[in-house]
């Protein structure tokens, strides 16, 4: 979709914009459901990117202190909670800069995907920035999509982050579509960003080819000690008009209603929904930011009417030879 026609959508009333976006849902999703996501941080803190939001940067005293990674028995028992309690996607964040073939910690992550795999949950990771060869791995080991957002516009992206440009960020996505594997990909509200950055940042997710498979829609949840700790809030409304551009712009993507939904109201969440995001961050923390309780979710989408999708029916499996790889 262009830059024009997401303007030309995002300047239409409120309620005319969420009809659309709804007829648009009910087209390609006309089940009443919701993917459920647990998001474990594997590896926390001590990252050496300086991203200005970012809570586990080492540049910044946040209080996060750096981890080593998990041990995978303590990564399975996370993942099998995680599916007991619902969940269809288990997703694995890791506080690195990138992850390069050969090394003992790329090594110990295939091990840990090769196991959640098992479980037949999709897998889905974000490690930072691949190459070819890595990108894969992950896929022979069983990943079945990988989240790399891009945060905001292209022109604003220098404000955020210095240690890497946008470029690098599509640069590693077109490795992971090459990979044969998903894109999960999405951005940030509230990183002192204008409207139009909002609008273009939606321009190049839906230019992608294919279309990311899921799009998560985050909110900024100022981090004390990083610089965007004094960032103004998102109002709520924003968020519902960008899930509806989002889903109108990208209709056969899982909008997800991501981080900052700790302030959201339920009758704003219901709003979301509506408006066509059909997935969620589940569980009691998103790396190092709060997310709802369990129980609280589980009531506010019964109260709605909806139902957790089951997972994908084509979770790719480790490759006979995967469990060789080096």
């Amino acid at each position: 979709m262009t830059l024009a026609e997401l303007d030309r959508l995002a300047q239409l009333p409120f309620f005319e914009l969420l009809q659309q976006a709804r007829a648009t849902h009910e087209r390609h999703w006309p089940k009443q459901e919701v993917q459920l996501c647990t998001l474990l941080s594997i590896k926390t803190g001590g990252c050496s990117e300086d991203c200005s939001y970012c809570a586990q940067s080492a540049r910044y005293s946040t209080g996060v202190d750096a981890e080593r990674l998990m041990s995978r028995d303590a990564v399975m028992e996370n993942a099998r909670a995680a599916k007991a309690n619902g969940s269809t996607r288990f997703c694995m964040g890791a506080a690195w800069k990138g992850v390069r073939q050969g090394s003992k910690r790329f090594n110990d992550v295939l091990e840990i995907i090769r196991d959640v795999s098992a479980l037949d949950m999709e897998v889905c990771v974000t490690l930072g920035e691949l190459g070819a060869e890595e990108a894969g791995l992950l896929r022979e080991a069983g990943v079945t999509a990988y989240n790399h957002n891009i945060d905001t516009s292209p022109e604003h992206y220098g404000n955020i982050v210095s240690t890497h440009t946008f470029e690098d960020r599509l640069n590693t996505l077109k490795h992971v579509q090459d990979a044969g594997m998903a894109v999960c990909c999405g951005g940030i509200l509230g990183l002192g960003e204008q409207a139009q950055d909002r609008l273009r940042m939606l321009e190049i997710l839906s230019n992608l080819d294919p279309q990311p498979e899921s799009v998560p829609i985050n909110v900024l949840m100022p981090m004390p000690g990083t610089p965007l700790e004094d960032a103004q809030p998102v109002d709520s409304f924003d968020l519902i008009r960008m899930i509806a551009l989002a889903r109108i712009s990208m209709p056969k993507a899982k909008v997800r209603l991501s981080a900052g939904r700790t302030d959201l109201s339920k009758e704003a969440q219901a709003l979301c929904f509506f408006a066509g995001a059909n997935s969620i961050f589940y569980g009691e923390k998103l790396l190092t930011a709060k997310n709802p309780a369990v129980k609280r979710d589980l009531d506010l989408l019964e109260a709605l009417d909806l139902t957790p999708q089951a997972p994908f029916s084509d979770v790719p499996k480790p490759c006979a030879t995967a469990a060789g790889i080096a």
